[in-house]
This record gives C-alpha cells, structure tokens and sequence, in this order.
C-alpha cells in the first residue's frame, strides 16, 4: 500500500457503506478521522490516506499535501494525477482487505482533498455511490484530463462552502458547481456563514444528505 492511512471500522462483520476521506493541505491522516462517529450515527466505515507530499506547516512541524501550491501560476495538475493514481491504488487495496459495500462507497474531500475526489469521482464515476466536495474547488485545467463519460450525469454530488472563505473564495466554488452542471450533473450546492471550515451546521447536514443519498442501513437510498 503506498500511502499511510487510518480507519474508522462500525461494529459488525459488514461489508459497512464506507467513506474514501481525504484531508487538506497541511493536515494528515488523522485530520478528518474524527468526522466518523458523527456522520449517519457511525455506520460509515471511514478510510483516511495520508498525501505523499511533506510541506512545512511551521519550524518544527510538517503536514502533508496532494499537489504542490501554484502561488499564483497555474495548478500543478500533474501531481493532482500522480496523487489520484496512488489513491485509486490504496483504494484497491483497502477493498480487499476492509469489509468495503462496493455498492455505498463514496469519495469526500476538504479543501486540496476536495480537488482530489473530484478527480477520483469524475474520472470513474461507476465507482463511487456519490461525491462530497468541502471548501474546495473544481480546477478547470484538470478537467479535460479525466475523460470524464456521461455516467458521472448520475452521480449524487454535494458541494459545501463558506462565504467567508478566506483560503478557497466561495466564487471558485460557485465556478466549479457550474462546470459540474455544464456536465449535465445535478449537485446540491449549499453556502454557509463559515470560513474554511467543516461546522457542526454543515456536518448535520452532509449526514443528512449521506443519509438519504447513499443510505447506511441498507435500504434503497433517495436520489436528491
């Protein structure tokens, strides 16, 4: 397996409705972690993988990040796809060996891991039960390199923001839902009085919309 990960496994044998969680720029893989027991009671079986990339988040401390920062150029697509190519393969392996429902696995994503289940969901869309994009954004270079297929036009997709953003403006947001639907998909877009931030608010509601998109207690799920 090539990158770190930790888990977050419910009681049961399973197979259990699982949650490929990628943490932000600067964090690890214990970041989202904490996020499992509150989302749909706990059912969700929670896969945290850790970034390839070491970054300085002060003099003595290093966090972990997918792609390097552009500073203002343009994204460094090619390590978005080096990291999604590393992702796909843990993915693989924590099928065989967790207790995965294929059918109810989903991709979610803050801030850079945002970008980073979009290139997961978007690219295999057949994969995934549905996609969850937090303070994050869509970059329109990346796009044309996922050869995205009109299977992704059926894919349950939730894009939260915060409209005090300070790191990810809510207008890329805005932007990236756009393009979402100019594939013909239909996102639920919801904005919030928060900054970069996941708040107990916007948790509720993404284990709502969990709850009724992709179902954790093995009833059909709702479309939204």
């Amino acid at each position: 397996m090539q990158l770190a990960h930790t888990i977050y496994q419910p009681p049961g044998a399973g197979p259990h409705p699982t949650i490929l969680t990628l943490h932000g720029r600067g964090a690890n893989a214990f970041d989202l972690l904490s996020l499992a027991p509150h989302l749909c009671g706990g059912k969700f079986l929670t896969i945290c993988p850790q970034a390839p990339l070491e970054t300085p988040i002060s003099p003595d401390q290093v966090g972990y990040a997918w792609y390097s920062m552009s500073l203002g150029g343009a994204p460094d697509v090619q390590g978005m796809l080096s990291s999604q190519k590393q992702l796909q393969s843990v993915l693989d392996d924590c099928v065989q060996r967790y207790p995965v429902d294929t059918k109810k696995l989903l991709v979610l994503g803050f801030s850079q891991g945002g970008v980073m289940a979009y290139s997961l969901a978007l690219a295999n869309p057949e994969r995934f039960a549905a996609l969850v994009a937090l303070s994050s954004w869509l970059p329109p270079e990346l796009v044309p390199l996922l050869n995205v297929s009109d299977k992704v036009q059926a894919l349950p997709t939730l894009v939260h923001h915060g409209r005090q953003d300070p790191t990810i403006e809510i207008e890329r947001a805005r932007k990236s839902v756009e393009s979402l639907r100019e594939m013909k998909m239909a996102p639920t877009f919801r904005e919030y009085e928060m900054g970069h931030e996941i708040t107990p608010r916007s948790l509720l509601d993404l284990s709502a919309w969990l709850e009724k998109n992709v179902g954790a207690t093995g009833r059909s799920p709702a479309r939204d």
